[in-house]
């Protein structure tokens, strides 16, 4: 039987929702292991809406189910209608919206809170010991909810490759072990059945970033 993954979106584009070419990687990808994708999205109002032209917030308006039903064609499902009993694994892409729409990391960093609904899925995986998969800056979901765990976002000396690096060490802070690695691997904590990637913490090729989903994809599906 196909295994079922739950992937949880945080709206369309880079600056204010998920980031479009991580979770269309996320879904090639699944889709050759022969997985069945489920696409789910909180309904709640975005942070702020970001013209992506001029990388600038604006007026407007948006809510998250909305705009994430755009990259899923408009298979969908609220985030509160989700059950993890009849899922073998979660997924979650990066994109700022991670950090604006899921959680407060964008403004408040370590000492952010996350979406009550998001944290109770990420906690119901956890505790059913299924897996989950995390892009680029979903692995600070992770470290802000479960102490002690093994993540990546790529490296955590800042240079021009690694321009987000200091979100390793704001992620140490919280008492994760941040583990460095390439943006074309992944690393699985084991204990916590977590897989990172780095995705586009690096300033990668794209190829690069779509094969490293690639290795967690498979390290997901693994597991599950």
């Amino acid at each position: 039987m196909a295994k079922r993954v739950a992937v949880l979106l945080a709206g369309c584009g880079v600056f204010d929702g998920s980031e479009i070419h991580e979770v269309s990687a996320v879904l090639v990808h699944l889709s050759r292991a022969g997985a069945q994708a489920e696409v789910y999205a909180p309904n709640i109002p975005q942070m702020h809406v970001v013209d992506h032209v001029k990388g600038q917030p604006t007026q407007e308006q948006r809510n998250v189910l909305v705009e994430s039903a755009r990259i899923a064609r408009g298979n969908i499902k609220d985030l509160a209608t989700l059950d993890v009993k009849g899922l073998d694994a979660l997924i979650i892409p990066g994109g700022f919206g991670v950090a604006k729409n899921l959680s407060t990391w964008a403004t408040q960093g370590k000492n952010c809170s996350i979406s009550k609904e998001v944290e109770a899925v990420l906690r119901a995986f956890h505790a059913a010991h299924k897996p989950i998969g995390l892009c680029c800056i979903s692995p600070v979901l992770a470290a802000k909810i479960f102490p002690g765990c093994e993540v990546t976002v790529g490296h955590d000396t800042e240079c021009e490759q690694w321009p987000y690096a200091k979100t390793a060490e704001a992620m140490k802070e919280l008492g994760c072990r941040h583990i460095n690695s390439q943006v074309t691997e992944a690393h699985v904590d084991a204990r916590n059945r977590l897989v990172s990637t780095s995705a586009f913490m690096c300033n990668a090729p794209i190829h690069q970033v779509y094969d490293g989903i690639g290795s967690m994809v498979r390290e997901v599906l693994r597991l599950a």
